[in-house]
């Protein structure tokens, strides 16, 4: 909880800047702030606190969940300081950011359905807010507009769902929850044959509302427009962080509440599973820009995650912590790399990056890692994260779906490859004069350093859970 104190402290310090003067401070304040949050994160370990009432519960679930947020907001702020140049937005940026990390925290530790609506509203209000911030840009605007439009509806999905359970079984806590659906039939003596169609109807529209917030098809139909749309560095931020909460939120409702009725909702994300996986790789196969071929690549990744969900087993929480943290390293990398990039071109396409080894081989080694690590290609993080989704669903029995997962990475090494070979190859597209700052140069080496170490000690991760 401490945590959430600190990450609250450090939006409100942000908005105090512009009144007392100290906007040129804040980027070393808020990443001194998210170590003390990460610091916090560790020595809460194994307490497993329960605040207000039971609203809220930080075990060790969420508080993994919370240094893998905290951490990807580490490099996050690094890898954005340009993002922060406008001295007019500056303080409202900072701000923005920190409270939508705040709404991660609460989805990453609700144990009351109250706290998961409260967590996802306070993480999307900025974001949309965000995604415009580009005032001069059409696309911008539109990616604002897009994302709160779609936003608002799965927003309905959800509190409806929530309703209709609450309805069904007269509590929001989700432990109670859990109880009263291990005997189904109570329902219907409580509420009368119409009680357990409530509760099947408040299942389907939870689970409707969540794939609109994960990007699963065919609930992903705002994500590449927004992604593309967005400034950057706010790109990033929703396919790592945003995205990490989602899962982390959607695996402890279904796990908490529903692994019970697995006949009533297994089925249908067996089938969104095997669409987004297949949808989002070969989708990314025909894009020429990069920012929207990470896109799809981002709700491939969605699909995968979700076999964990569905396997519903002993290891699901471990595989989709650790697949969340190698995929979320990777990704920055690789938007840290687009930034960069992107200054000299305004929309950056695959082939803006053909020379890239020659004119500077950190950017060109550092994309090439991220690339490999989000292909799954060995010993990198993410060749460990699918292993580990691929066997927890394997055990389940899921050996169809697996081997869709299979045949959508094998699709997704093509496109990823695509890159690496433009990268190292010579081309009239190549990159002149590339500045790096400081700080891009460290998040660049340091996520190198954990997709390799990541895949090298995939234990140090798994084993905590």
């Amino acid at each position: 909880m401490k945590t959430l104190y600190i990450l609250t402290a450090l939006g409100v310090i942000a908005m105090l800047a512009e009144l007392f003067r100290f906007k040129k401070f804040l980027l070393p304040i808020v990443l001194i702030g998210l170590m003390g949050a990460i610091a916090s994160s560790v020595r809460d370990w194994n307490t497993n606190i329960h605040y207000y009432n039971y609203m809220m519960t930080f075990d060790n679930y969420a508080i993994l969940f919370t240094i893998v947020l905290c951490v990807t907001a580490f490099l996050w702020f690094m890898m954005s300081k340009d993002f922060f140049g406008s001295e007019s937005s500056k303080t409202d940026h900072y701000a923005l950011v920190l409270f939508a990390l705040c709404g991660a925290m609460l989805m990453v530790s609700y144990s009351n359905m109250v706290m998961l609506f409260l967590g996802i509203e306070i993480l999307s209000i900025p974001m949309y807010v965000l995604a415009g911030s580009n005032k001069d840009s059409l696309a911008s605007n539109e990616a604002s507009l897009k994302y709160f439009l779609m936003g608002a509806f799965a927003t309905g999905f959800l509190l409806f769902g929530i309703t209709m359970i609450y309805g069904a079984t007269g509590t929001f806590d989700l432990r109670s929850i859990g109880i009263t659906l291990k005997s189904p039939e109570l329902i219907q003596v409580w509420r009368g044959a119409g009680g357990t169609t409530l509760l099947y109807s408040g299942i389907l529209m939870m689970l409707i509302g969540l794939c609109f917030k994960i990007s699963a098809v065919p609930f992903h139909f705002w994500a590449p427009d927004v992604y593309t749309g967005a400034p950057t560095p706010v790109t990033a931020f929703m396919a790592t962080i945003v995205k990490t909460a989602a899962f982390a939120a959607f695996l402890r409702l279904f796990i908490t509440c529903f692994s019970g009725l697995g006949n009533v909702w297994m089925n249908t994300i067996w089938v969104l599973a095997g669409l987004t996986i297949l949808l989002g790789n070969i989708t990314a196969v025909y894009q020429t820009s990069v920012k929207r071929m990470l896109a799809y690549s981002s709700i491939s990744h969605a699909g995968y995650m979700l076999l964990a969900i569905l396997a519903m087993n002993n290891h699901s929480v471990g595989s989709v912590l650790f697949y969340a943290a190698a995929y979320s390293v990777a990704t920055i990398g690789a938007f840290t790399v687009l930034s960069i990039i992107e200054k000299n071109f305004e929309l950056a396409s695959v082939d803006s990056f053909s020379g890239l080894a020659k004119k500077n081989p950190l950017l060109a080694f550092a994309m090439t890692i991220s690339m490999l690590s989000l292909a799954g290609i060995p010993p990198l993080a993410g060749f460990f994260g699918k292993y580990y989704i691929f066997t927890s669903a394997l055990q389940s029995g899921y050996v169809w779906l697996v081997l869709i997962a299979v045949l959508g990475s094998l699709i997704g090494v093509y496109y990823y490859f695509r890159m690496i070979i433009k990268m190292f190859s010579s081309g009239t597209g190549e990159v002149t004069n590339i500045e790096i700052s400081t700080l891009q140069k460290i998040v660049l080496v340091i996520t190198i350093l954990l997709s390799i170490l990541l895949g090298i000690f995939p234990d140090m991760v798994i084993s905590l859970l």
